[in-house]
């Protein structure tokens, strides 16, 4: 395995995408590419960022993107849509790639829940699904309505009598109308190998819910019950790498599927985070090699929000950053600023430590455990200097918590200076 694998993420800006992202981005032996059809957040996140794919349905996609395959020399893509999942499926011998996704057909039954519930057809866990006519005739409200093809909750719906109903389905073809499951929601993540096993389960639940998202999750027992749905999927549904279906209980406690998915989820970190990288292994497998499941059996809690990253139009080849309460706060390292400066000398930057700090500087970063060769250069001026008649560069910023410094040297040098705080957006 010396040459590196090249893996493009497509579509690769959404949480999916950057979950896959984070998920390879250290493996010494990969490199990551990320594509997108219209410009999005991968553009602040991937160092090889490919934007204005044609979408999938344009003529011209796929030799587009055979294009982008040839010359960025992919080895694999991970699509992160049902819709994409289905469609490079279809196409995958018109490409050069290995294409991450299982076969059409299973690719086709996981981006269609009523072909899901109809290959599922006859297990109990399957929750019961109506006509229009019988929910009016019957009068089974409430039941729940939603797309046999989507994703993410959208255009779904509670229903609680015939005028809801009729409403909201403008062609009952295109909807699922089951019955109403008040219970627990469940995401549980599975892994299936090149040999057909089922190699790990992970329940997790869905505390909070945004828009489709889980924010906020905790470990769930894997239950017999739990293990026997995801058994008979994997055995219905033939899969290959990672994949996972979500249940809900209904008024009696059992669970009923709600969807069965073949793409990655947003909150796959969860499991990540006890040593079950599904990417990776889904990477591993789809190149033919035989994998396993290392898994920490310890208690968890996810919790997340929005995220800030910035793309700054400025251009600098020296950080000239401040000591006392910069890079040290209240006694304690400021972590955000050491972990700016690493990524600076990984840039090839010149950081220069420029400080009034009372005392002898290298006895100070000693007890801090900070190297004083991390910096290019040291400047410790006394109180009565100004920071402005030692910064040399024209290409250079200041990080500085003091207003009055940061005045006066943007007064007179003109060079971008920032405050602690906005080292977020100088971070990557």
């Amino acid at each position: 395995m010396n040459k590196p694998i090249r893996v493009l993420i497509f579509p690769c800006g959404k949480e999916n995408g950057l979950e896959i992202y984070q998920s390879l981005r250290y493996a010494v032996n990969i490199t990551v590419f990320g594509a997108s059809s219209i410009r999005d957040h991968g553009a602040f996140v991937y160092e090889n960022y490919i934007s204005g794919v044609p979408f999938i349905q344009d003529d011209s996609f796929i030799d587009e993107f055979e294009k982008i395959i040839n010359k960025n020399k992919i080895d694999l893509v991970i699509p992160t849509h049902d819709s994409v999942s289905l469609f490079l499926a279809k196409n995958r011998s018109l490409l050069s790639a290995i294409i991450v996704a299982p076969n059409v057909t299973s690719a086709q039954i996981c981006r269609d829940k009523k072909l899901t519930y109809d290959i599922l057809k006859g297990n109990a866990f399957l929750p019961d699904i109506f006509s229009l006519e019988s929910v009016i005739h019957d009068n089974k409200f409430p039941v729940f309505v939603k797309p046999r093809i989507g994703e993410g909750g959208k255009n779904t719906m509670l229903c609680h009598n015939k005028d809801d109903l009729k409403k909201n389905i403008p062609r009952e073809d295109d909807y699922l109308i089951s019955e109403y499951l008040p219970g627990e929601e469940l995401t549980v993540d599975c892994f299936t190998d090149k040999k057909g096993e089922l190699l790990f389960v992970g329940p997790r639940s869905r505390n909070r819910v945004v828009n489709g998202i889980s924010y906020n999750a905790t470990r769930y027992s894997l239950t017999q019950e739990i293990h026997s749905i995801a058994k008979t999927i994997g055995e219905s549904i033939p899969m290959r790498g990672l994949w996972y279906f979500q249940v809900k209980k209904d008024i009696y406690g059992f669970f009923k599927l709600l969807e069965v998915s073949c793409r990655t989820a947003g909150t796959m970190v969860f499991y990540r985070m006890l040593g079950v990288n599904f990417a990776l292994l889904s990477v591993y497998d789809y190149l033919e090699y035989d994998v396993e499941v290392l898994f920490n059996n310890i208690g968890i809690e996810l919790d997340r929000t929005i995220r800030n990253r910035f793309l700054l139009t400025i251009e600098f080849d020296v950080v000239y950053i401040d000591y006392d309460d910069t890079i040290i706060i209240k006694n304690l390292v400021n972590e955000m600023a050491i972990a700016f400066i690493y990524q600076m000398i990984n840039q090839g930057k010149k950081i220069i430590l420029i400080t009034k700090h009372e005392g002898d500087i290298y006895t100070s970063l000693n007890k801090y455990r900070i190297a004083p060769n991390i910096f290019y250069e040291i400047i410790h001026l006394n109180t009565n200097q100004f920071k402005s008649g030692f910064i040399k560069s024209e290409k250079a910023i200041l990080i500085d918590n003091d207003f009055k410094t940061r005045k006066e040297v943007h007064s007179i040098l003109g060079i971008p200076v920032f405050d602690v705080d906005a080292i977020e957006g100088l971070i990557k």
